[in-house]
């Protein structure tokens, strides 16, 4: 074989296979650091998530960003809540709930017209909460220590979420047990959308705006 030829074939074998591995490795790399995928297995984050819903996390939300009250997050069981609640598991010892105290916040329900109130101020939950439900048909009046959050689903009636564990840390979920911020439904097509921003339900409520890790 004429040397050229041979070097030309084996440029052509090079730049082919590199055009199929490096694509491979940086979707590898942006899954394992980056963007996290889980399927919703329950229905306490409806009607914001639905049961079989693909959702699409973004990892850096929490570690290089702070965190956000009406965050959707991912986070590992802070301790044996999913020995109660199993179906809410995303796989792999993970949730899936809304943040809604930061630390310093003082989350508490309810009051006379039965809203949560965070620091002292009413918030109004109805763009995001299950249709008919209360905020919350349990009591509680938590203060947020630092490095940790307070979490919520949005079908309050069937969420096992901080409130049920009020006896175990104020039901508190350490911001270092987050994994990712839920950014879009990607599967099923006809459920794509982006997950959108409630801050407005929170513009009123003071104290601090986002809490790092």
């Amino acid at each position: 074989m004429h040397p050229r030829r041979f070097h030309r074939r084996k440029g052509s074998w090079i730049g082919w296979t590199l055009s199929i591995v490096i694509p491979i490795i940086a979707i590898l790399l942006l899954r394992i650091f980056v963007f996290g995928i889980y399927v919703v297995p329950s229905g306490s984050m409806q009607n914001t998530l639905l049961i079989g819903d693909h959702i699409l996390t973004f990892k850096l939300d929490g570690k290089w960003t702070p965190l956000k009250r009406g965050d959707v997050i991912v986070f590992k069981d802070p301790g044996h809540w999913l020995s109660a609640a199993q179906d809410d598991a995303l796989g792999g010892g993970f949730l899936v709930k809304r943040l809604i105290g930061l630390p310093g916040d003082t989350v508490a329900c309810c009051t006379a017209q039965g809203l949560v109130t965070i620091n002292g101020v009413p918030i109004h939950e109805e763009s995001y909460l299950y249709p008919g439900n209360a905020p919350s048909l349990i009591k509680f009046d938590v203060k947020v220590t630092p490095g940790h959050i307070f979490v919520m689903g949005d079908h309050r009636k069937i969420s096992a979420d901080s409130r049920y564990h009020l006896n175990e840390d104020d039901g508190l979920v350490p911001i270092s047990d987050v994994v990712g911020v839920v950014k879009l439904v990607w599967w099923p097509i006809d459920r794509w959308r982006f997950i959108g921003d409630p801050s407005s339900v929170y513009k009123n409520v003071g104290g601090v705006s986002g809490a790092y890790e």
